[in-house]
Order: structure tokens, then sequence, then C-alpha cells
């Protein structure tokens, strides 16, 4: 595997999503939720969440999600794309957001 820029790891989680759906599903499946930047690819978003966090990931699943047509007074608009990962940590492993740096 060729070596990811640390720069560009450091960069590439936005958010974590903090959400009913988000805590259910790390109770469940032990998964964390978070957005992140459109162009970032699966390997280096478990890069990024081993390195920063100090766990082991088993796996990511990515979703993209298309920004609502809003309007603003007389002004059409657009929200912004959202991209999400789910990141599935190994067995025993958790991230808590309060403790995090």
């Amino acid at each position: 595997m060729k070596k990811l820029n640390e720069e560009r790891l450091m960069k590439v989680l936005l958010a974590p999503i903090v959400s009913e759906k988000a805590t259910m599903i790390a109770d469940k499946r032990e998964q964390v939720a978070f957005k992140v930047m459109q162009d970032a690819t699966k390997t280096e978003i478990k890069a990024a969440v081993e390195l920063l966090f100090k766990v082991k990931v088993e796996g990511v699943q990515v979703s993209n999600l298309k920004g609502k047509a809003k309007r603003f007074g007389r002004f059409n608009g657009r929200r912004d794309h959202v991209r999400k990962a789910y990141v599935c940590l190994a067995p025993g492993q958790e991230i808590n957001f309060a403790e995090a740096p």
C-alpha cells in the first residue's frame, strides 16, 4: 500500500455526525458516522480515522447525498452536497467524542 499524505488525512474528516440515527448505529453495529470531503476515498477515510482516533477500522461505507434545492426569498439556491462515511470499528473499539483531541 502506498504511503498516504498525512497532511491530507488531517483534512479528510470534516465533522462527526451526531443524530439519533448515528447514535443507534453506534450502539447496534459499532459504527461511527462522519461528514467527509467530497473527493475522499475509502482508504483515505480509514487511514484518517486510525490516525486521529488511534482505533482499528474494519470497514468503511460511503454515502453521497445531493443538496436540496431551496429558495431564499425570491432567489433560488441549493444546499451543499454531503458525503457521509460510516466507519465500522473492530470489536471492543470505540470513539468517545467528549475526550477526543
